[in-house]
């Protein structure tokens, strides 16, 4: 089974992630994760690999931003 992940953050040497369907944070050491990753990406962690998923972050952040502008409309 496929984990999806949220990246909550990076610091230290250590990227911070979030499971999406669980909301269980753990520490994983940045040499683990892809380079690009920063605040917010999405990985899946596949095959003994974290991966990526840069369609699943753009539709997060579209989301966000939606519900952020209709807020402000408020």
């Amino acid at each position: 089974m496929n984990m999806r992940y949220s990246v909550d953050r990076v610091e230290s040497g250590i990227a911070v992630l979030e499971d999406i369907d669980s909301g269980v944070k753990k520490e994983v050491d940045i040499k683990l994760i892809p380079k690009d990753v920063h605040d917010g990406s999405i990985v899946i962690f596949e095959d003994g690999k974290y991966i990526l998923d840069l369609e699943e972050e753009k539709v997060r952040r579209k989301n966000i931003l939606s519900r952020f502008e209709r807020l402000k409309k408020r």
